[in-house]
């Protein structure tokens, strides 16, 4: 058994998650937030069988693109440096960062 955690943007949350129903995978969705931006995202947890792993990876690489967002910056002091300038910057999102774990027991009651 394997533990699929995946940190998708939240525009493609949507998305993900319906291809995963028609793939018959069953997730748990968490809101979450980052630490760069500051946006939200949503965070899949999705329990399989190992042999599904390469599936379910094609599924969220399908579902979740990476795209440029132009963002302004927080001061990194809050608002206590009066002399910080934050100006736009371009920033590449999107996409999922996933991460495959061994489960080493699963119950379900």
């Amino acid at each position: 058994m394997k533990m699929v955690v995946a940190i998708v943007q939240d525009k493609d949350s949507p998305r993900l998650a319906r291809n995963l129903v028609k793939a018959e995978i069953r997730a748990t969705k968490l809101a979450s937030t980052g630490g760069f931006l500051h946006a939200g995202n949503t965070t899949f947890l999705i329990g399989t069988q190992e042999a599904r792993i390469q599936e379910v990876l094609d599924i969220i690489q399908t579902s979740c693109r990476s795209r440029e967002q132009v963002v302004t910056p927080m001061s990194p002091m809050g608002s206590q440096l009066e002399s910080y300038v934050p100006y736009p910057v371009s920033v590449q999102v999107g996409g999922a960062t996933v991460f495959v774990l061994d489960v080493a027991q699963f119950e379900q009651f």
